[in-house]
């Protein structure tokens, strides 16, 4: 069964929902900004017992607030942005379950770095680890983007590299970059091809606009793709779904 998968996305220090394809150095164009403190949304997926959810930095200036949830939540939550050999260990003990990673595992110019993986994954072990296939649509397929989704990489998503990089890997989590943050429907197509292999854990994220995508998510990847609904939820500014909805979800398909 497909669940909903809560996310906490830190932007300059604050808890915002964006349009993944905007964000660059000069900033991002935004759904939502919180007044609430990121401890506020850990409390609560705390309570509630979401499991699964990310901490996703956006950019600098996310630390000190990605620890305060993790810190709320402790071995409740993911995190992610800015992940590498040199600090994946710090995150654990800060209290992620599992570190996400994507950019550090590429050069500079997009070449994927295979080495890097599997020294992250020989460091903490691959059940603490999530590698970020987030990707960007091309005529062929969908091709891995990283450094904020701004450079595309050499990585195509295809059943091959799935499989090639599953053994390094606890899950995949995978932005729809170019529907991110648009509240105008997941990229169903994306969707049903993660499923077609779906040997391993995996979470979409992009697009979502409410109970239905859910619905649709499950339906078409028979329940092997969960979810992340972020700018269409109602904790986030949004007018398509209500937490309420999402909690009894969970609550009912387990």
């Amino acid at each position: 069964m497909t669940k909903f998968r809560p996310c906490i996305d830190l932007h300059e220090g604050k808890v915002k929902q964006i349009v993944g394809g905007t964000l660059t150095d000069e900033g991002a164009k935004e759904n939502f900004v919180s007044d609430r403190e990121p401890a506020w949304f850990a409390e609560t997926f705390a309570k509630d017992q979401m499991k699964g959810g990310h901490v996703i930095k956006l950019g600098p200036g996310n630390d000190e607030a990605a620890k305060e949830a993790l810190q709320t939540y402790p071995k409740g939550l993911q995190v992610g942005g800015g992940i590498s050999l040199q600090n994946a260990v710090e995150w654990l003990e800060a209290g992620a379950t599992h570190v996400i990673v994507t950019s550090w595992l590429f050069s500079p110019e997009g070449e994927f770095l295979e080495s890097r993986l599997k020294e992250l994954s020989r460091e903490i072990g691959p059940k603490q680890l999530v590698i970020d296939l987030s990707c960007r649509r091309r005529e062929k397929g969908w091709v891995v983007a990283m450094n904020r989704w701004q450079t595309l990489t050499s990585l195509e998503i295809t059943p091959a590299l799935l499989d090639s990089l599953g053994e390094y890997t606890d899950e995949y989590l995978v932005h729809a970059a170019d529907v991110e943050g648009l509240c105008k429907g997941i990229d169903l197509e994306l969707v049903e091809h993660l499923a077609g292999w779906g040997k391993i854990p995996m979470t979409y994220a992009g697009g979502a606009q409410g109970m239905e995508d859910l619905k649709l998510v499950n339906q078409q990847s028979d329940g092997k793709v969960d979810l992340t609904i972020g700018s269409a939820l109602d904790l986030f500014g949004g007018n398509g779904v209500t937490y309420q909805e999402l909690r009894d979800w969970n609550g009912w398909s387990e």
